[in-house]
């Protein structure tokens, strides 16, 4: 596991973004854990979180020119991440997101920030049925730039409707890598090996069993 990934964990661990129980999931699925970048919220959770993606990116060594953050999660996310490629790695990229509804007045239409052009690479926490997904990349094509992958937080690594996760749908369909800050894999090495967390290791492998690509 990379410095950057248990340095994530540990952060939404604190923040409670991530915690371990029992929780029921859109699909019906008893979770023995449970992701929510909500939790993200004060300037050091952001400056944090925006380390660890533009690490994330960097690691993956994959092109892109600019950042794309779907509303709304994927907002503050872009712009974080944004902020530290700027100024850790001295590499200054355009950001640009998205409303939900169009605006009529003001500047108008649905994109704010930056053109979109060239290699955009989006920004979100997490993909469930991937359609904010799928938004995004409609709307990065209907604006003549071209989709060069995903950025998320956590990658559950688990059954969709098919026998891929969603991520790997979204990767298969579109022709687009999925990276991830972290993944099951990590969180599964992390309660393995972290002896306040251990008690929670076999349920998670047990789910994994159950329902993991």
């Amino acid at each position: 596991m990379h410095a950057y990934q248990r340095d994530f964990l540990d952060l939404a661990l604190r923040r409670d973004a991530l915690r371990f129980g029992e929780f029921t999931l859109k699909s019906g699925r008893i979770s023995p854990y449970f992701f929510n970048a909500g939790r993200f919220d004060s300037g050091a959770d952001l400056a944090a979180l925006g380390s660890a993606y533009a690490a994330s990116v960097l690691a993956s060594d994959i092109g892109f020119d600019m950042l794309f953050g779907p509303a709304y999660k994927g907002i503050p996310l872009a712009a974080a991440t944004a902020v530290t490629l700027a100024t850790k790695y001295d590499r200054n990229v355009p950001v640009a997101y998205n409303r939900k509804e169009a605006k009529a007045h003001g500047e108008g239409g649905m994109l704010i920030g930056a053109p979109l052009a060239g290699r955009v690479l989006i920004v979100d926490d997490v993909i469930t049925a991937g359609t904010a997904i799928r938004e995004s990349l409609a709307l990065i094509h209907a604006h003549g730039a071209t989709p060069c992958g995903v950025l998320i937080a956590l990658d559950r690594e688990e059954r969709g409707q098919s026998t891929l996760s969603a991520a790997q749908e979204v990767s298969a369909e579109f022709s687009i890598p999925v990276l991830a800050i972290a993944r099951l894999t990590e969180l599964l090495t992390l309660t393995q090996n972290n002896p306040t967390l251990a008690l929670h290791h076999a349920r998670l492998a047990e789910y994994r069993q159950q329902y993991g690509v």
